[in-house]
């Protein structure tokens, strides 16, 4: 029995299990940009607020019919049935502060080019504060930029918000939100921004790319009633383009869906 257990979980990890627990701890709604769309070989960059954003961005970007490799802190592949299943879907360790940290981009340009939508949070890391509102982007590392230098891929900007109803703060606030969230099931709201090509150096590339998922952003969180602050500034600014379609509720995919 437990051997089956793992063994279905392993085959739920990330493609399908994002769609699954989504629906149950939240409302989600996806709009996009029109033109919006991630074609084979491109770079998604979200926005990254909370240890549940990573499954709401998968869940919408499932209902648009794409399932990305996924640029995640490598201490996930630690996780025993978590890490084999992140192994066998080909999603991408990123080491910080290691020398292994490279292998991450050399990967991530091998999928591109394979023609597999990357998913990167170009933040990094985690904020560091409190509460369940929510902030603009902070500023971008350069992982980003490089990527687009090596691949010339277009940059998807995607904005998330609502992420932090679901677990935001310390340990113990963080557990208490995701056990709660079933009944709670607070509003979330994913905007896909249509794509954007860069062929500046890495400052221009990098603050364009700000620049789209921060406006990326506002619309998600315009969507949720929740008040904008005026984005970081990162540098140059490019326009993120595009005006939002109607907004429409995520729902699980059947069969009948033709994408298994």
């Amino acid at each position: 029995m437990r051997i089956f257990v793992v063994v279905a979980l392993e085959n739920l990890m990330l493609s399908r299990l994002a769609d699954v627990l989504v629906p149950a701890v939240g409302r989600l709604t996806v709009t996009t940009d029109v033109g919006a769309a991630c074609a084979p070989g491109s770079i998604i960059a979200a926005n990254h607020t909370s240890l549940a954003d990573p499954a709401v961005v998968l869940a919408a970007l499932r209902c648009l019919g794409v399932r990305p490799v996924v640029m995640a802190a490598a201490g996930l592949w630690r996780i025993p049935v978590l890490g084999r299943a992140l192994a066998r879907e080909g999603h991408i360790p990123v080491y910080r502060g290691d020398r292994r940290a490279a292998d991450a981009l050399d990967l991530a340009v091998a999928a591109v080019k394979e023609g597999r939508q990357v998913l990167i949070y170009p933040e990094g890391g985690l904020p560091l504060r409190r509460g369940v509102g929510e902030a603009p982007p902070r500023s971008f590392r350069t992982g980003l930029a490089r990527l687009v230098e090596r691949t010339g891929a277009p940059v998807v900007p995607v904005g998330q918000a609502g992420a932090r109803r679901i677990a935001s703060g310390n340990a113990a606030k963080q557990l208490a939100g995701v056990v709660t969230a079933p009944l709670r099931r607070p509003r979330l709201h994913v905007h896909v921004g249509a794509p954007l090509t860069s062929t500046g150096d890495h400052g221009e590339c990098t603050a364009q790319a700000h620049r789209a998922v921060s406006a990326a952003w506002r619309t998600a969180a315009g969507h949720l009633g929740e008040p904008c602050t005026q984005p970081v500034v990162q540098g140059l600014a490019g326009a993120a383009g595009g005006s939002p379609r109607a907004s429409r509720p995520a729902r699980r995919r059947t069969p009948s869906d033709g994408r298994g």
